[in-house]
């Protein structure tokens, strides 16, 4: 059943700046059809509150597609802010770590697939699909995985078990469904996706919920369902009826199963003639044995490491038919961006939001071609069929099948975005009234000197410094050389590890440093609004971390503060340098006339640095785990266990929390905390 609540937006702020007239374009182009707009937003202008209040008029459901995770998991918080009452919910990759099965002909040498998934985002992962199918105020925030294939959502929900008070259901019937959705039965440890039976009571933990629900079946007959905390084992509800999902996105019934197993067989004995023919009879021995495998793994446990690669035969897709993905799971749209599409293609009932789309429409389109280069070397020499090419990310034709109506947030859009959309809605004004930096070009010839003078004068009001350089040792190298002279400085690039980036980052904020040289100080997803000048050395250098797009993005990140200067060290001006500084100035312009008219007086974001902090103080006792691992000064560590599972509580609400960096320390802490177990032997 379908639940029919509405978006109910709550803040404590009201639209201001270029908010208003942001929204009313947005929602004006939906209601006028626009299949395209993109909303072009400064750094810290609000992009994500205008989208809420998008949301909050148009009444549909949302995809939301963000570059990474960290970026998804930003924005669900957000949005979680502002719809505390709707679903909001997070999709993403689940691996924490994925090495994709590969195979090298040069060296000869063939990967197997490894893969370690991180269990919370899995339960996300299925709240996410289970809200589409079960009500309509629903926002998913994902990463662009949400286009690869997850089974078919038709599949997934009539496999739904609806259990109700009264209903007749034996023992053994009920067992047999269960298995059927790929729950696993326990004797004593449940955890999600499992389940207990003692007598006739049953006791299940669903995918999606951290809840355990009790039947109990007297006679042949559900006579009670109990609701249970899984932690605590107190009783929270009693139910008339509940819906239990699969505990796998990838289900199939018997039927299916068997003859797909008779297709598979059939490809398989055809790959072994083909090879054979072509007198590669290690490539047809090696897909033969491979398959035969499989298949018995399939047939005598209903699972294979790899079951993934059969999957076009388990949904009954044709050779090269689009795989099912997130996408589908949305409610199908009575209007079509395609002509042309077909009922297998339909587009879907909600507004799509793309992220920071100049970086995140790249993503989406190069998804397809490499993953189906790795995978056409594995069939190439025999270690995969044919058809394991159909497991596979949506191409780009095909993610516009899918959709009516999209909005692309960025500061920065590329030629895609600037030509489909319908109209482009600037948000230039801040609601703090702060314009963009000031831009100073400076000759690249003595350039630190310079640096170094405009250093002491931000140091002497408390204000902080970023650098940027063209490579990592540039980084290091003049990090370093601030050091000798007395600077408080760290570097900052991709070489340094989760503990130390955040660490520094929390350094700066407190004071304990002055400069961060970095970079691509954008990968960062900086938010320090202390930051009062921002130096490029190099300027003139073209390439990736000097185009436009860079460029601006890196200006971006001394908007936040009121003293905002931006110095680009460069002997000539080029065109991307021409480009970013015109731009800048005409944004500086619209925000300098907007404050007079309105008479405001810009203030610098306040940002209390606590978001951090607690990942500080982790930072520091991993670093004392760690020493005492490297030590074996372990006398002193008593009640190890107790330690780990404290460790392993904060984890967990970590990652409920989404804030998944602090969940990776804490996983790592445990991980230490076992080694000193297994030494100690305590």
């Amino acid at each position: 059943m379908i639940k029919q609540n509405q978006f109910k937006l709550r803040s404590q702020y009201k639209p201001s700046g270029d908010q208003p007239q942001a929204i009313a374009k947005l929602v004006g182009g939906i209601k006028k059809g626009y299949t395209d707009q993109t909303l072009l937003g400064v750094t810290g202008s609000g992009k994500t509150f205008t989208i809420a209040n998008v949301i909050a008029q148009i009444q549909k459901p949302t995809l939301v597609i963000a570059h990474n995770k960290t970026l998804a998991a930003q924005l669900t918080q957000e949005y979680r802010s502002f719809f505390p009452n709707n679903a909001v919910e997070y999709f993403v990759s689940y691996y924490d770590y994925y090495q994709p099965e590969a195979y090298m002909p040069n060296t000869d040498t063939y990967i197997e697939k490894e893969a370690q998934i991180n269990e919370e985002i899995d339960r996300l992962r299925h709240s996410a699909t289970q809200s589409l199918l079960t009500r309509q105020d629903v926002i998913i925030v994902a990463s662009v995985s949400c286009i690869y294939n997850i089974g078919s959502p038709d599949l997934y929900q009539t496999q739904m078990l609806i259990l109700e008070l009264g209903q007749e259901m034996r023992r053994e019937q009920l067992i047999s469904k269960l298995v059927d959705q790929q729950f696993v039965r326990q004797t004593i440890n449940l955890v999600r996706g499992t389940f207990r039976v003692v007598g006739s009571n049953f006791d299940i933990i669903p995918v999606n919920e951290e809840i355990i629900y009790r039947i109990i079946i007297e006679r042949d007959i559900i006579k009670n369902i109990l609701v249970f905390n899984a932690v605590s084992r107190k009783v929270i509800a009693s139910k008339k009826y509940i819906y239990i999902y699969p505990a796998k996105h990838y289900v199939t019934d018997k039927s299916t199963l068997n003859e797909a197993l008779k297709a598979i067989r059939a490809e398989a004995q055809g790959r072994v003639t083909y090879f054979k023919s072509q007198g590669k009879l290690l490539e047809a021995d090696r897909i033969e044995r491979r398959t035969k495998y499989d298949m018995e793994m399939i047939e005598q446990i209903g699972f294979v490491n790899g079951i993934e690669n059969y999957s076009r035969y388990f949904d009954g897709r044709a050779s090269g038919e689009k795989p099912h993905s997130l996408l589908e799971y949305f409610p199908p749209s009575t209007r079509s961006i395609n002509s042309e599409q077909t009922s297998s293609g339909q587009a879907k009932d909600y507004l799509l939001v793309i992220d920071e789309s100049h970086v995140t429409i790249p993503q989406i389109r190069g998804m397809y071609e490499g993953d189906r280069s790795r995978k056409q070397t594995l069939i190439d020499y025999g270690f995969r069929l044919p058809s394991a090419i159909d497991n596979r990310p949506l191409k780009f034709d095909e993610f516009d099948t899918l959709r009516t109506q999209s909005i692309y947030t960025t500061a920065t859009p590329s030629q895609y975005e600037l030509q489909i959309s319908k109209q482009v809605v600037e948000q230039i004004v801040r609601p703090t009234g702060l314009i963009d930096p000031e831009i100073i070009i400076k000759p690249i010839t003595c350039q630190i000197d310079d640096l170094k003078a405009r250093i002491d004068d931000r140091v002497k009001n408390k204000e902080r410094v970023l650098v940027t350089t063209l490579t990592k040792k540039m980084a290091e190298d003049l990090s370093a050389y601030l050091e000798e002279k007395k600077y408080k400085v760290h570097y900052l690039h991709s070489g340094v590890d989760t503990l130390e980036r955040i660490e520094t980052l929390t350094k700066l904020r407190t004071g304990a440093y002055d400069i961060i040289v970095g970079v691509n100080l954008l990968r960062e997803g900086l938010d320090l609004p202390e930051v009062s000048l921002v130096a490029i050395l190099d300027a003139d250098k073209e390439g990736f971390l000097r185009s436009e797009t860079s460029l601006i993005q890196t200006i971006g990140r001394a908007a936040r503060n009121i003293n905002g200067q931006v110095i680009l060290y460069a002997d000539t001006i080029t065109r991307s340098m021409e480009r970013a500084i015109s731009e800048t100035n005409r944004r500086r312009k619209i925000q300098i006339e907007y404050n007079k008219k309105h008479g405001i007086t810009p203030k610098s974001i306040q940002k209390e640095i606590k978001d951090i902090t607690q990942e500080l103080q982790l930072v520091s006792h991993a670093k004392k785990v760690r020493e005492l691992l490297a030590t074996e000064s372990l006398g002193n560590l008593e009640n190890i266990d107790g330690l780990i599972k404290e460790k392993e509580k904060e984890m967990k609400h970590a990652a409920k929390e989404l804030d998944f960096e602090l969940a990776t320390i804490l996983r790592d802490e445990v991980i230490e905390l076992g080694k000193i177990k297994r030494i100690t032997g305590k």
